[in-house]
């Protein structure tokens, strides 16, 4: 029994300091299965997630007290929950700004609520390892480097590391299969569960970078996660 049979509700955090925007997404949203917390600041969003289990939280940028960048640093610091970052901007430098500390993904405003439902129940799913297939290995290593996908750890030179649930899909994806390149495209559309759009290079760059900050001694001379020009990653062992 895996911990979504074991869980009935799924508290989702929204923060944003406009009203509007919650209810509406408390309304696309709304399932029996959905409970739902509400912070107008990134400050009201910490408390509330250092007092409660929270599952998921969906984050604005532009927020007064604290925005959503500030609060996200702080969140990892403490936590690996999902992070869904909302704004209204498009550009690019504010989806590698989110993803740079620590964002699961982007939804930018005015967003499809059908778009809403399917990243967060996607995100969700990845969290709590909902998936239906009998797990034939639950530990892999590659040099110095170990992910136990059963108890969610990964290790690094025998030191533990911490890694968003979107970079242990990452690495897990590319531990299972050590040596093998592994283009941008095949990555962000096993992981990210859709079709590589323009731009989505950059995206799966920033998570490739930030896990090998977390496993490498040395990120710009890394030992095992590669970049192989021109083809895209790998990982090995040395």
């Amino acid at each position: 029994m895996n911990i979504w049979e074991l869980i009935n509700m799924y508290n989702i955090l929204i923060c944003d300091d406009e009203k509007d925007i919650v209810n509406a997404l408390k309304i696309y949203l709304s399932s029996p299965d959905l409970n739902f917390y509400e912070a107008e600041n990134g400050a009201e969003a910490l408390n509330i997630l250092k007092s409660n289990e929270i599952h998921l939280v969906i984050l604005d940028i532009m927020m007064p007290v604290m925005n959503g960048i500030e609060a996200l640093s702080k969140i990892r610091q403490f936590s690996n929950i999902p992070v869904i970052m909302l704004s209204a901007k498009s550009e690019d430098t504010d989806k590698i700004l989110g993803l740079n500390v620590g964002a699961d993904d982007y939804i930018t405003k005015p967003f499809n609520p059908i778009e809403v439902n399917a990243r967060v129940r996607s995100a969700l799913r990845r969290y709590f390892d909902f998936g239906g297939k009998v797990k034939t290995e639950s530990m892999y290593t590659v040099g110095g480097v170990t992910l136990d996908d059963s108890t969610k750890t990964v290790t690094a030179d025998n030191e533990e590391v911490t890694l968003t649930p979107k970079e242990f899909d990452i690495l897990k994806m590319l531990m299972q299969s050590p040596g093998r390149v592994f283009s941008p495209k095949e990555i962000y559309e096993k992981n990210w569960e859709e079709s590589m759009m323009p731009g989505c290079e950059k995206t799966v760059a920033v998570h490739i970078r930030h896990i090998r900050e977390k496993i490498e001694i040395n990120p710009n001379e890394p030992r095992y996660l590669k970049v192989i020009w021109g083809q895209g990653y790998k990982i090995e062992g040395q």
